[in-house]
């Protein structure tokens, strides 16, 4: 199977369309706060240990995955278009795949601020994602990554075989899903 992507800013909905496609196509969702989450149990997030506890994380899952011949994968993950380090990251994921046939696909999410701040504090992110349920620090980070970083691409993405760029504002995250099904020809869950 294959891995599918899906970037853009912090509560643009990434995980929510995951979910949906996940269920759309039996691929496994691996959103980026599963790693996250794990390594903020342990390490400060801005420390070195927890930068490599969440790479390792997403390296084994993402090669052990890759390997299977059961399912595909998609990995949601905020991508600082402005930061060369994000870029390498993403090319990994893709290097993981390639190496094993398997072709990635590249979903961008869009959302205007306001809505993607109404979505900061829905009960489905609150539950997934443990660290975003101290709704004041996470709405100050959401706009702190707005302001520090580019976290919508602008050319960067368009000269990848498989991209697609969705403003998602006003649909529903099983609209989206199915677009994305549709767009990349993915398989139907089973």
């Amino acid at each position: 199977m294959s891995l599918v992507i899906i970037t853009g800013p912090p509560a643009v909905g990434k995980m929510t369309v995951g979910l949906e496609l996940e269920k759309l196509t039996g691929f496994k969702l691996f959103h980026n706060h599963m790693s996250i989450d794990i390594a903020a149990k342990f390490f400060e997030p801005e420390s070195r240990a927890f930068g490599r506890l969440v790479g390792t994380i997403r390296r084994v899952v993402m090669e052990e995955v890759a390997a299977s011949r059961d399912w595909g994968l998609i990995f949601t993950f905020v991508w600082a278009f402005d930061d060369p380090a994000d870029a390498a990251a993403i090319q990994r994921c893709a290097e993981i795949f390639a190496a094993h046939g398997r072709q990635t696909y590249y979903v961008e999410l869009e959302a205007d601020i306001g809505e993607r701040e109404r979505r900061n504090v829905s009960e489905l992110r609150l539950a997934h994602k443990p660290s975003k349920r101290d709704t004041e620090a996470s709405a100050a980070q959401l706009r702190r990554m707005s302001e520090k970083h580019k976290t919508n691409s602008t050319d960067e993405l368009r000269d990848r075989d498989y991209y697609l760029r969705i403003n998602n504002t006003n649909m529903s995250p099983q609209e989206v899903a199915a677009r994305i099904q549709k767009e990349f020809n993915l398989p139907r869950a089973r």
